[in-house]
């Protein structure tokens, strides 16, 4: 899975309950996905808590198994039957996923694409660890972008599917943490939970409020320590930022991002992180992905086209942009090199 923190909590919170409060709060971190999970949750007793982030982390831990792109689960099986050209059967858990990844890719233009999956094993990035060593071969990039690997090559059909096109295979880093993190707040909702924060390596969802107020949650410095800018979140809102200097290859000082622009095969270079807020995660994480991809030039228009209302960039120089609604809700809370460019409304 993609995505390394660039959400930093702002909120103080505590493991365990206080006899003086009368708001029982109760935290909790798991690893998964390999990254941290924090969860945050009030207003129950710590027995209910726990048996609530209990259920999330077996949900976490199929969709972990089944929703991975390189090692044994149910994607990775069909990763190697899609050049066959045949239909085969997708489960009811990991076609949902299939389905809204084409969404979500048709209405990014393609530059969230999670159908290059072959691109993203050649450049090293289907690995728990970093990978070392010179970039691969253009000529090898090269090919596999010219037989354009695109979610439009799927044909999904009374619950089997098949691809018309032998070099697509899935990698749903781009978007499944989104998507995760969107059932485990409905799981939270049915177990009685009404407030909580989930924080996956910096993407997260909230419910509900931190006592009287919003969750307030702050946006990472892509360029340096600490935060930029702080932001409150209303119940059901979620923040994702995409980054592309968290995972990357190095070799001879140069670095390569594992954000990989589909239309080149090359990892991306003008932005150093996109952060969007919405109501859904999965949106928000394909969203962000899509805009690091576009850079500064064409930002606007994916961010119009895929109907998003709350954008903020950052470029390799520290330059900022926003649309006008972004720049009403962030609050900068460290010293910004120049005034951010505020586009036109979304």
């Amino acid at each position: 899975m993609k995505k390394f923190p660039l959400i930093a909590v702002l909120a103080v919170v505590t493991a365990l309950v206080s006899c003086q409060r009368t708001v029982p709060e109760y935290q909790e971190t798991q690893y998964l996905f390999g990254t941290l999970v924090d969860f945050t949750i009030r207003g129950v007793e710590t027995q209910q808590a726990q048996s609530a982030v209990a259920a999330v982390t077996l949900d976490f831990q199929r969709m972990h198994r089944d929703w991975h792109a390189w090692k044994p689960g149910e994607l990775s099986r069909l990763n190697q039957q899609l050049p066959d050209g045949e239909f085969h059967r997708v489960s009811p858990f990991l076609l949902p996923l299939i389905r809204q990844a084409k969404k979500l890719s048709e209405q990014s233009d393609d530059l969230f694409n999670p159908a290059i999956g072959r691109l993203i094993a050649l450049w090293g990035f289907h690995s728990d660890e970093l990978p070392v060593g010179p970039p691969p071969p253009r000529g090898e990039i090269d090919a596999l972008v010219k037989q354009n690997p695109r979610m439009e090559d799927i044909i999904i059909k009374d619950g089997e599917l098949r691809s018309s096109n032998p070099a697509v295979s899935f990698d749903f880093g781009g978007f499944a943490k989104g998507a995760a993190l969107d059932m485990a707040i409905k799981r939270l909702q049915q177990m009685g939970v009404k407030n909580a924060i989930v924080n996956a390596g910096g993407d997260l969802n909230v419910i509900g409020t931190h006592g009287e107020r919003p969750w307030r949650v702050g946006i990472r410095h892509p360029q340096g320590q600490g935060v930029i800018a702080a932001v409150e979140l209303a119940s059901g809102e979620v923040i994702y930022t995409s980054g592309n200097y968290e995972r990357y290859r190095e070799y001879e000082g140069r670095r390569f991002t594992h954000i990989i622009d589909p239309r080149t095969g090359m990892p991306v270079e003008h932005i150093a992180s996109a952060t969007v807020i919405d109501t859904n995660g999965a949106k928000a994480d394909a969203a962000a992905t899509a805009l690091t991809v576009a850079g500064p030039r064409e930002w606007y228009r994916i961010a119009k086209r895929m109907q998003l209302k709350y954008v903020m960039l950052v470029d390799e120089n520290g330059r900022i942009y926003m649309n006008p609604a972004m720049a009403k809700r962030v609050e900068f809370t460290s010293e910004i090199p120049q005034p951010p460019f505020i586009s036109e409304p979304l």
